[in-house]
């Protein structure tokens, strides 16, 4: 056996592990969500598989430490992980419709989808403590020397995968990276090769091989409306066509939220609760620039340019996979000299800029799984200090009016209500139950306003709701009970 190679073994196991957990977020958060429940859920699942496949590797390792035994180990984690993509499409959506809790299916799907590829894989680190026979004055020492290998490695697949694998080759070819590499690592640990090995690992390979494309074609058959499936440094981003049976609209979802959808044809933006950011123009009509915070799909910004043919709107969307997206099938006007792109997080950029805005739009929350940094008393801070006089700030806030799921209108109009001048709320379907979660428009007024052409308007204005109250208190940096 090559001097190195049990240490290049437990780096790789370590890399690829951590690169099993950044994407399992990815494949399933389209079905639960990518909240901070659910990344515990699996960081905590993972925690544990690792933890069990440790103490397994010891004891399997004393009774038999062979080396053989540890190439067959890999070979078993190659299989487990060929078996990632056909339980995403065959169990993973599934137990959601079954279920119904979330969390619930995050730790069924954690621990069955990825943790046993996770418990394989950390059964290596003692198994190759177990075979450099060290004496045992010197097993501590060898000890420590395979577990910061192994950590190393982890280290690496972290940075490896987040910022390069996962936006640049996607989880489907990093699962089957991940396959071939453990086949690679196995038949080069694997002694006194045969041909029953070969052949064995032959109909192991085509195998898995075979699950992949198999795994493809359930896919593509349960999910025929999806025409882009993309992962980005944030997300994992589906753009779909669908028909109502009236309209056809074209989507994008981002985890299992809906962020945008316009008609087919017309490529006029679909969601009601967009129509509101107009109100900027009745509550200051003289504006000139309008910063978005939150592009997605770009189909408010594509009304704005169309709307207002003198007017510049600047747009942060800290994923720029999303506004590669917007301009290949949201016809967006990528070039239109009113518009700035800036591919940056909001609050940083809030934090930093000098430019000076009429009117904010906010449009980054999607529901209590909203960023918390900015949803705070800081964060609306400094936006008011980026408006100019009469600025008007409009967020969109999905939450329900009264109830158990108003916790975070009633934050965030007590922190409103902090800094503005004004603050208004406004039902978007005044149809719904006020106990029911629903798009509430929040508006944020800065100084004295001089509203105009009410009649233009009162389609929106009649839906405030004028005695709105709350009495919680205010959200900051330091204590945030909403958001991620």
């Amino acid at each position: 056996m090559k001097k190195y190679i049990l240490e290049i073994t437990v780096f790789l196991c370590g890399a690829i592990g951590m690169m099993l957990e950044l994407i399992a977020a990815r494949v399933l958060s389209p079905y639960i969500g990518s909240s901070n429940l659910i990344w515990t859920t699996i960081i905590g699942v993972m925690l544990t598989s690792m933890s069990i496949g440790y103490w397994m590797g010891g004891k399997i390792a004393d009774k038999n430490p062979n080396v053989n035994v540890l190439s067959k180990l890999l070979i078993l984690g190659a299989i487990a992980s060929s078996f990632i993509p056909i339980l995403e499409v065959n169990f993973v959506g599934q137990l959601v419709k079954l279920l119904g809790n979330l969390e619930l299916v995050a730790l069924i799907s954690s621990t069955i989808v990825f943790g046993i590829p996770s418990f394989i894989l950390a059964t290596v680190s003692p198994y190759a403590v177990k075979l450099k026979n060290a004496d045992k004055n010197n097993i501590g020492k060898l000890s420590g020397k395979i577990s910061s290998i192994s950590t190393a490695g982890s280290i690496v697949g972290t940075f490896v995968s987040g910022f390069w694998l996962i936006p640049n080759l996607g989880v489907r070819a990093i699962i089957l990276s991940v396959i071939i590499l453990l086949l690679i690592l196995a038949v080069i640990l694997y002694q006194n090769k045969d041909k029953k090995f070969f052949l064995s690992i032959s109909i192991i390979t085509v195998s898995v091989l075979v699950m992949q494309y198999i795994a493809i074609i359930m896919f593509n058959n349960d999910n025929p409306d999806i025409i882009a499936d993309v992962d980005s440094q944030y997300s994992r981003i589906w753009v779909k066509e669908i028909n109502t049976g009236e309209i056809d609209y074209k989507t994008l979802y981002v985890d299992t939220g809906l962020e945008s959808y316009v008609n087919k044809e017309t490529n006029e933006m679909g969601a009601k609760y967009l129509n509101f950011y107009d109100l900027f123009n009745y509550y200051n009509p003289n504006f000139d620039d309008v910063l978005m915070i939150g592009g997605a799909a770009y189909t408010y910004p594509t009304h704005y340019l169309k709307e207002y043919s003198d007017k510049r709107i600047d747009v942060v969307e800290i994923d720029s996979k999303m506004t590669e997206l917007a301009k290949e099938y949201f016809e967006l006007d990528y070039n239109n000299p009113r518009l700035r792109i800036f591919h940056q997080d909001g609050r940083s950029y809030i934090n930093t800029t000098t430019n000076k805005y009429d009117a904010i739009v906010l449009d980054a929350f999607k529901g209590m799984n909203a960023p918390f940094e900015l949803t705070t008393y800081e964060a609306v801070k400094n936006m008011y200090n980026t408006m100019e006089d009469k600025g008007v700030l409009i967020t969109n806030i999905i939450s329900s009016i009264e109830g158990k799921e108003s916790d975070f209108i009633k934050y965030e109009y007590s922190t409103y209500k902090k800094i503005f001048d004004d603050v208004k709320v406004f039902q978007v379907r005044e149809e719904l139950d006020k106990e029911e979660r629903q798009n509430l428009i929040l508006v944020g007024i800065k100084g004295n306003t001089n509203t105009y052409d009410e009649n233009r308007y009162m389609h929106l204005l009649k839906n405030e709701i004028k005695d709105f109250s709350s009495d919680y208190g205010i959200v900051t940096d330091n204590y945030c009970p909403i958001g991620t």
